[in-house]
């Protein structure tokens, strides 16, 4: 029996931080190998993060709503009965445990975001009795010893041009829902990526009466046989894999000394979650049969809204597809997942009156559209992208699958 620590997993290509938030299990609980632990919440994933150990949980070093640098920090201690394995046959260097002092020990319990509050404030934390989890300061007590406090320090800020100031919600006509951490997240990632690469964008529509016709007729039958539903994201899927080796610049990333050609398809595929999106990355999808596709397709898309993902399963994403269509969307301007080159939206089909050999006829009409890194690829480029696709997709047939 040992004393093993969890640091903070890496969840995700370019992900350098996790916010803890829920603890599934409580100080003194015995934990059994690969049992969840704790959720974790990033840009990319919401995650339960399973037990490397067997054993009893002695300390929980992160409370919830705290956020911490991938592998710099301890998370949580326990005595364990199995040695854990470390990821990549690497154990990680062992970290020391700050002790908290008796006059400002508890300023290092704190996250960045209350530490932050509480010197704009001139609060010192160490005066505070902390209502979370260990007796750690959050910022609700920082707020409560704000409100209580008559003499409380004027926030440090630096002063701004005169402006109205901006109304109090009054619970009556406006109130402040705040942001969930993957929220948050998301939206410092979205800010990051649009910062990051200049983004570009095209559209091209599409007949995909054939293949509406072929799922339709077959949707049944194919779960009867292989025991999951039939969309049409394996279809494109395929298609866009077929596309990236034709087009291997739109399967890259960008960097200092120059563009990242990936010899390797992973294929992420965005799911909406109540709390944002996720994206899931079906791994080598170039090498996959259709009917494999699609089993780990739904696979991925099932265990992404159970909350069930692993850290591996959103890692390595070389190229992003997003069905936006779910949603009744007919065009979207897609955002880059970094540090990808491109990303693609296939949207609602449509039943449309088109001219198809100078005669009007009755066809399923869908649209599909990409941003695309502008440093890495011109127009042109996504243009003939979009056409290859386009082109697989309107000559559909049943022995276009590739099995």
């Amino acid at each position: 029996m040992g004393v093993s620590q969890i640091k903070m997993p890496q969840l995700g290509e370019s992900v350098t931080e996790g916010t803890v938030d829920k603890w599934l299990k409580h100080e003194g609980d015995f934990v059994k190998r690969d049992e969840p632990i704790v959720e974790v919440v990033t840009d990319k994933v919401n995650a339960e993060i399973p037990s490397p150990f067997e054993g009893k949980l002695v300390k929980i070093a992160v409370g919830e709503g705290e956020t911490v640098r991938v592998g710099e920090r301890e998370v949580a201690t326990a005595h364990t009965e199995v040695p854990p394995e470390p990821a990549g046959g690497k154990a990680p260097a062992p970290v020391s445990r700050a002790v908290p002092a008796e006059n400002g020990g508890e300023r290092q319990r704190l996250s960045p975001a209350v530490r932050k509050l509480a010197s704009e404030h001139g609060i010192d934390p160490a005066s505070l009795r902390g209502s979370g989890l260990g007796g750690r300061v959050t910022r609700d007590d920082v707020l409560a010893a704000l409100g209580d406090s008559q003499t409380a320090a004027p926030p440090k800020t630096t002063p701004a041009p005169a402006a109205p100031a901006p109304s109090r919600t009054d619970g009556k006509r406006e109130e402040l829902v705040k942001l969930s951490v993957m929220r948050k997240s998301i939206a410092e990632h979205m800010v990051r990526s649009l910062a990051t690469s200049p983004h570009a964008w095209t559209l091209q529509e599409i007949d995909v009466t054939n293949l509406v016709r072929y799922r339709e007729a077959e949707k049944d039958n194919f779960k009867a046989r292989h025991g999951t539903s039939l969309t049409y994201m394996p279809f494109v899927a395929q298609l866009v894999c077929e596309a990236l080796k034709q087009f291997p610049w739109l399967n890259s990333s960008w960097s200092d000394d120059g563009v990242v050609m990936k010899r390797y398809i992973n294929l992420g595929i965005a799911v909406a979650i109540p709390d944002g999106l996720i994206v899931p990355v079906i791994k080598d999808a170039d090498g996959l049969g259709f009917t494999d596709l699609v089993r780990v397709t739904n696979d991925l898309v099932e265990r992404a809204r159970n909350k069930q993902l692993k850290p591996d399963d959103v890692q390595g994403g070389t190229f992003t597809l997003n069905n936006t269509g779910a949603t009744g969307s007919i065009a979207s301007q897609p955002i880059i997942n970094q540090p990808q080159a491109a990303i693609l939206t296939t949207e609602s089909i449509v039943k449309r009156a088109v001219v198809v050999d100078d005669a009007i006829a009755m066809r399923h009409i869908m649209n599909m559209c990409l941003s695309f890194d502008h440093r890495i690829i011109d127009g042109m480029m996504a243009g003939q992208f979009l056409s290859a696709i386009k082109k697989g997709l309107e000559e559909w047939t049943p022995g276009s699958i590739r099995l």
